[in-house]
């Protein structure tokens, strides 16, 4: 079943500049900051109302003092004049600070919402999911939401305010001269529609351009070694010019309908002037106008003309805006698919005969009918080490994600102490069982941070350090700092069979009752490999297990080994049991081992 939300065209799309839906749900995001949004729109009439005084106080002063050689006056109006830019200025500054408080603080709230949600998504989101796209819905599509507060929404409303002052004033003052003004609207207009429409265009172009850009970079930087490794860094080096040359044309396109916007509506705004001029010029011969009210209409005329000649960035703003909303909440919107049940079954503890772990009749498939596991049935007893074998792609790891419910099986049964895994509470079920994957996670932090990660303060030093002693990580004392020594990124500055033994203490501090070894000794050199194998030792001690491995030379201490062929157990004994038997795995062992089964 596809995903919901993954959509291979979602990163070229664009919508519309203004969808009252996705703005609705951005004011319902923002509702918790309504103190400082109804902050900010308080300040937009006060502030409309400063701009408008502006040119009112230049008409005053050449009315009434300039033209009446009034000194004393004109003193007096140009000190009213400079209050009020100090008052505008001071009321901006407010502005800018309440609007950009409020777009921080809703993006710190909706990064917050997203990761969380993040943390409850599915493993089946992640594998259709890049982790780059998910990036961008966390940083580039938040900051982008952020836009529609600071210079995107706020600015039209405030736009929109000044110039509904602006026309009731010109009309107040002369209703003839504002039909002059407004007898470029139309024009106007139609350019304002013929940009909308290429500018869509142009900017979804844009769009596509950068997200291959990305697409291209993050592919490469991921596989730098490889790139290195084949002598290819001509070739990358020529794609990624390649690309990068597409994406700035594609900026120019854009920054061309946007130029052709802002010249269009300065001719315009020019055009405007001169008639103005030419029409108030002889009202003014005709003594039915005064100059004062003509120079106040040119400057009401600017005033009118500016926030139309910023359309083109703010209609990028909103669109940006816009099209991140959709794809935020898309995101937001996707349930998970696997979550605790209402009413969790109550853990109990393991009774006679019943075992640990069980598979009934289990079938799963990632994706549609292409089966991995098919009618799968084992037990595994309390205490029991079991090991499952078999080729690559027979279902193995699956058998483990299926465990802790990192998948949902589509026919069947797991449980887990006789429950069925979809009835336990997800956390109890994944405390209870625990995974060392074959390639070991460590998180940026010091070497104690990711001992204790999933202790939650529970585990006093000295079993921690009885974790350490009994997983064989000695090296650890021998660090610079100890616990104390900061990890790189994936624990980039330790070995891989380092690596190994610090995810086997960290398992003994998480202490889980049952313990799944997915190829945890795969990829290392002899002497870590010694050092595992005393590791697990002490690790598997009256623990439940299953072990999980392609190399058939680390089961042999097993109680039980499990053949998986075509999704099913196909065999299943002890390692003697299973060489005598001359089956599967006794062909598997004599292809790894070169020689004869004995």
């Amino acid at each position: 079943m596809p995903d919901p939300f993954y959509d291979p065209e979602s990163e070229e799309r664009l919508g519309r500049a203004f969808d009252q839906r996705l703005a609705w749900r951005l004011l319902q995001v923002a509702h918790p900051h309504r103190g400082l949004i109804g902050g900010s729109l308080l300040l937009f009439p006060l502030i409309a109302v400063a701009e408008l005084a502006q040119p009112w106080l230049l008409k005053v002063a050449i009315d009434d003092h300039i033209l009446k050689s009034d000194w004393l006056g004109l003193t007096w109006v140009a000190g009213l004049y400079i209050v009020v830019l100090l008052v505008l200025y001071g009321l901006r500054m407010l502005e800018d600070y309440l609007m950009q408080l409020t777009g921080q603080r809703v993006i710190h709230d909706l990064r917050a919402a997203i990761f969380g949600h993040l943390l409850s998504l599915e493993a089946r989101f992640f594998d259709r999911n890049p982790v780059g796209r998910l990036m961008t819905r966390v940083l580039s599509d938040v900051e982008a939401v952020s836009e529609a507060f600071t210079s995107g929404l706020f600015a039209v409303v405030a736009d929109v305010i000044t110039l509904v002052g602006v026309v009731a004033v010109m009309l107040w003052i002369d209703w003839r001269l504002t039909l002059v003004t407004f007898a470029i609207v139309p024009p106007l207009m139609l350019i304002a529609v013929n940009f909308r429409l290429n500018a869509r265009d142009a900017y979804r172009e844009v769009r596509r351009r950068l997200a291959r850009l990305n697409g291209f970079l993050q592919e490469s930087l991921q596989g730098m070694t490889v790139i290195q490794l084949f002598v290819r860094e001509r070739h990358e080096r020529e794609r990624f010019g390649r690309l990068n040359s597409d994406y700035r044309r594609a900026l120019y396109r854009s920054m061309r309908w946007e130029a052709s916007l802002y010249a269009s509506v300065e001719a315009l705004g020019s055009i405007a002037l001169a008639l103005l001029i030419w029409y108030g010029g002889g009202r003014i011969v005709a003594e039915s106008l005064t100059f004062g009210a003509l120079v106040a209409f040119i400057q009401y005329t600017n005033r009118f003309f500016l926030p139309i000649r910023d359309l083109g960035a703010k209609y990028t703003v909103m669109q940006w805006a816009m099209a991140s909303s959709e794809r935020i909440f898309g995101l937001l919107d996707r349930a998970p698919e696997i979550v605790s049940p209402a009413a969790p079954a109550p853990p109990r503890p393991t009774g006679p005969g019943r075992p640990a772990l069980e598979f009934v009749g289990v079938s799963f498939a990632y994706e549609g009918d292409a089966w991995v596991l098919r009618d799968c049935s084992f037990r595994v007893a309390p205490g029991e080490r079991v090991a499952i074998v078999g080729a690559t792609g027979e279902g193995k790891t699956t058998c483990a994600r299926l465990l802790n419910r990192s998948y949902d099986v589509r026919q069947g049964r797991v449980l887990v102490d006789g429950i069925d895994v979809r009835e336990w509470e997800l956390a109890s079920l994944r405390r209870h069982v625990g995974i060392i994957f074959q390639d070991s996670v460590l998180f940026a932090g010091t070497v104690e941070e990711n001992l204790r990660l999933g202790a939650d303060g529970t585990v006093s030093d000295a079993e921690l350090a009885r974790a350490i002693e009994t997983a064989r990580a000695g090296f650890v004392t021998q660090l610079p700092q100890g616990l104390g020594e900061p990890l790189g990124e994936r624990g980039a500055n330790v070995s891989h069979g380092q690596r190994q033994l610090l995810a086997i203490a960290r398992a003994l501090v998480y202490n889980p009752a049952v313990l799944v070894l997915d190829e945890a000794m795969s990829s290392v050199d002899p002497e870590s490999e010694a050092l595992i194998r005393q590791a697990m030792t002490g690790l598997l001690a009256g623990r439940t297990s299953i072990t999980i491995a392609h190399r058939l030379s680390t089961v042999h201490a097993a109680d039980r080994i499990l053949v998986l062929h075509r999704g099913r157990i196909h065999e299943e004994g002890t390692h003697p049991e299973l060489l005598r038997r001359g089956g599967l795995y006794a062909r598997l062992y004599q292809l790894q081992t070169g020689g004869m089964p004995a």
